[in-house]
């Protein structure tokens, strides 16, 4: 299966290992859906891969889907395994970096 207009298909079960892989040479991420209330992006992480430091201006959840990852919240580290969630507040600087090969959802509230 193919997400090739960034939308999730409604009313079918599609397995997140189909839809996005973890690639060497870029971070992977493909935008499930996006409406006026928020956003759901899923990323593939290669190890060693990470998102540098940023700050948003809405709240977001980021689940682990599989994998570990370290997200950097404010300048402290927080591990977060395959199964957990970590809330990222608004304006406060954040870094995600990649233990090892793992794949997030990240939903962004507004």
């Amino acid at each position: 299966m193919s997400i090739s207009s960034g939308a999730l298909p409604t009313a079918e079960a599609v397995s997140v290992h189909d839809l996005i892989v973890p690639t060497t040479q870029i971070l992977a991420n493909l935008p499930l859906v996006r409406t006026n209330g928020g956003s759901a992006t899923l990323f593939a992480f290669d190890a060693g891969q990470a998102l540098k430091e940023h700050t948003s201006s809405f709240e977001a959840l980021l689940f682990v889907l599989e994998g570990a990852l370290i997200v950097t919240i404010g300048g402290a580290p927080v591990p977060a395994a395959a199964g957990t969630v970590v809330r990222l507040p608004i304006s406060v600087p954040h870094a995600v970096r990649a233990e090892e090969s793992a794949r997030m959802l990240l939903v962004i509230l507004r």
